[in-house]
């Protein structure tokens, strides 16, 4: 894989935790316990998709400007959006759509909840 940085960058983010859910083979990367992030991995564990979440006006913007960009890969394909790990889009993009997933997932929950998360106190 490419972005070799991107468990480091995605844990260093406040609230971020990681799991491996085992039926999909996913390292899942959530927020307040939902998923924003996922590094999809084959039978040899080998990563072949990272998939994030974007608005959908600029998911399919980005889905037309490259190739590796494609609908989500086992998710729905309105908001969700997948990108080979091997692929030619470019590192600082990649950080700029991992850091949208991120503040969209984080968006969705209340302001109580959204100060709790990024304090550290969520439980």
């Amino acid at each position: 894989m490419r972005y070799t940085w991107i468990d480091e960058y995605l844990l260093c983010k406040p609230g971020v935790t990681k799991d491996l859910q085992k039926d999909w083979n996913w390292i899942r990367y959530q927020i307040g316990g939902k998923m924003f992030a996922a590094v999809c991995l084959d039978d040899d564990d080998e990563p072949y998709y990272i998939t994030l979440k974007l608005e959908p006006s600029e998911g399919d913007f980005l889905r037309q400007q490259y190739e590796d960009i494609i609908p989500g890969y086992y998710m729905n394909k309105v908001h969700w959006n997948s990108i080979k790990p091997d692929g030619e889009v470019p590192d600082d993009l990649l950080k700029d759509l991992l850091d949208k997933s991120y503040q969209l997932v984080l968006g969705g929950f209340s302001k109580k909840k959204q100060r709790e998360i990024l304090a550290g106190e969520e439980l």
